[in-house]
Parts: C-alpha cells; sequence; structure tokens
C-alpha cells in the first residue's frame, strides 16, 4: 500500500505540520501517566481504524514496558480486569470524545465526573488535547491512507 500523500515532502502541509510534531512531543510531557497516554492514543486510533497510530502506539507503549495482555485487551477494555480505575476512567472519556458522531452527545457527565475522580484539572485538560490530537491525527492518516508496519518505537522523538 502506497500513501496518497506525503505530509513531509509537502510545503503546503509542511507548514502545519511543523507544528503538530512538537505538540504531540508536548503531550508526552503532560502530568499524565505515559502508560494511560498510550493506552488512550492506542483505544482513539482502534475506534477511528488508524493503522499507522495502531501501529506506532503499540511499539512505543511496548518500548515503555507495557505488557502485551494489556495491550491485546484494549479493545475490550470494560470486560478485562488488568486496567486501574484511573485507566478506565480515561478509556471511557477517549470512546465518548472520539465517538461524537455516533449520537452519543459528547462527552457525558458520567464520564466526565468518573475521569475527575482520578485526575487533576492539568491531567484532565492534558487528557482532552490528547483525545482530540489523536483524533486529528488519525483523520490525517486514514484520508491519505498511510501504510502502517513499518514504524520504529521512538522514531519521532
Amino acid at each position: 500500500m502506497e500513501a496518497r500523500l506525503n505530509y513531509f515532502t509537502s510545503p503546503s502541509a509542511g507548514k502545519a505540520i511543523k507544528h503538530l510534531m512538537p505538540a504531540g512531543r508536548a503531550l508526552k510531557e503532560a502530568p499524565l501517566p505515559a502508560a494511560t497516554q498510550e493506552l488512550v492514543a492506542l483505544r482513539v486510533s482502534q475506534i477511528n481504524g488508524c493503522a499507522v497510530c495502531i501501529d506506532m502506539h503499540t511499539k512505543e507503549a511496548v518500548a515503555a514496558g507495557e505488557t502485551t495482555v494489556r495491550l491485546n485487551l484494549v479493545a475490550a477494555w470494560r470486560e478485562a480486569t488488568v486496567f486501574t480505575e484511573a485507566e478506565r476512567a480515561a478509556l471511557a472519556l477517549a470512546e465518548e470524545g472520539t465517538r461524537v458522531a455516533d449520537g452519543s452527545g459528547g462527552v457525558g457527565d458520567e464520564a466526565w465526573a468518573y475521569a475527575s475522580k482520578h485526575y487533576d484539572e492539568e491531567q484532565l485538560t492534558a487528557l482532552v488535547v490528547l483525545v482530540s490530537f489523536m483524533n486529528m491525527v488519525n483523520r490525517l492518516n486514514i484520508i491519505s491512507r498511510q501504510p502502517a508496519g513499518d514504524y520504529e518505537a521512538g522514531q519521532f522523538h
């Protein structure tokens, strides 16, 4: 499979994309646990069907020490016993924030309250920005059919 567009060689895309890479790196420095960030990024990418982001965040999570059991169960996190209550709250918020077009009405009060029990305002802000960022990046990759499988952990750091 070959990508429809190469964002890194396009002068037009380059003007915008040069700001996205630092934004992604800044999110990594946010006061949200790294494991939670990777689980959320992976779940958002699974929902959206973004293969290149699934590839990237699975490999980044493994490089950071995440277990294959937890990664394999992200898609079915509600039935899995391997996630903390805080991670479950983050995944619930991520799902509702990603499925806004499914008629869910956005993030409901219950999901917000659940997340608020586990994260302070700065962490919630990071979580909301991460979910939004991942949805944007997923769409960039899906529309242009970016191929998956070749990503190496740390490639964009």
